[in-house]
């Protein structure tokens, strides 16, 4: 269950979770300049320091985005990956992700904002402390985890691009290389790529919206999204969208590549829903990672995926049957 106690900002740093699998990653972050305007802010906590492969974050400890659920292992949660950029296999991510280079990355923001342009991550990044938020996650597939990210909140990013009253929406874009994404450039891919993605305004703005840049108290593994990627911990999975290269403020709704994809499969929502089957299983249940054929650890799935009290006055109103 969410613990609902709020952290202060006094919290000292935490100590890096062990874990038991150590990735070798290409270099994370280099120097680059924004093309935009800076993006200082007075008043804020001191920069967070970039982060570099292999190195611990630090960061603060948030109680009140945690879980007292047993934490997914490291090596499951790097292991098991849906990221089709690099394959459809669970673990096509960890065996191909390294081909892609992070270094440097920018993020283009464009759009119904007052400050759009081409942003170095690092400049997106530094003014804010990293913070540790343990969220569930539920795939579309009925299969879950507990994972413990490093990022900050997503609404302190968009604030500081300043949206006008036009911004409904954001919508968000992976990487398109084919040159360093073999799934994409598969003659048997249907996905219309880059992959793309989109949250109501409202929804990018609450509390629980997240950019990830690590996770287990390190920097981001490639095949998790690395160096930036989406967590909305009320929605299914791909909804979270990795490896972050563009966001826009629009006006209109986005259309979204599972949904153009299989409308009748994906919506734009995507929120967890027991009530709502997908057409080809049932959401009723979940099977928690890690898992296997003599103990597959299924448990009840929870709306919202147990986030309701943070999140479903966003949909109040609505028929979740047809806005699924």
């Amino acid at each position: 269950m969410l613990i609902k106690k709020r952290p202060s900002w006094a919290l000292p740093h935490s100590e890096v979770t062990p874990e038991s699998v150590y990735l070798n990653r290409r270099q994370f972050m280099s120097g680059t300049l924004a093309v935009a305007a800076g993006l200082s802010v007075p008043g804020l906590l001191s920069a967070a320091k970039l982060p570099v492969p292999g190195e611990a974050l630090d960061f603060v400890p948030m109680p009140g985005f945690s879980t007292d659920e047993e934490k997914t292992p490291f090596e499951d949660v790097t292991r098991y990956n849906n990221f089709y950029e690099f394959g459809t296999g669970k673990g096509d991510p960890a065996k191909y992700a390294d081909e892609m280079t992070v270094d440097p990355w920018s993020v283009v923001v464009e759009g119904a904002c007052d400050r759009p342009g081409a942003y170095a991550l690092e400049d997106l990044l530094k003014p804010h402390e990293y913070q540790e938020r343990v969220y569930r996650l539920r795939c579309v597939e009925a299969w879950s985890m507990v994972i413990p990210w490093i990022g900050i909140p997503l609404a302190d990013i968009l604030k500081r691009l300043e949206p006008t009253s036009r911004a409904k929406y954001v919508y968000f874009e992976t990487l398109y290389d084919p040159d360093q994404m073999r799934g994409q450039r598969s003659l048997f891919s249907t996905i219309d790529w880059p992959y793309q993605e989109g949250l109501r305004m409202d929804e990018a703005m609450n509390e629980l919206s997240f950019l990830a840049v690590g996770l287990y108290g390190k920097t981001m593994p490639n095949q998790n999204g690395a160096p930036i990627r989406l967590v909305v911990p009320w929605k299914y999975g791909f909804k979270s969208i990795k490896s972050i290269v563009k966001i826009r403020f629009q006006e209109e709704r986005p259309k979204t590549t599972w949904e153009m994809l299989a409308p009748q499969e994906y919506g734009f929502y995507a929120n967890v829903n027991p009530e709502v089957d997908h057409p080809r299983w049932s959401q009723k249940r979940e099977r928690r990672l890690p898992s296997g054929l003599l103990s597959p650890n299924y448990m009840e799935t929870v709306k919202f995926n147990g986030y309701g009290e943070q999140v479903a006055d966003l949909y109040k109103g609505m028929d979740l049957s047809k806005f699924y």
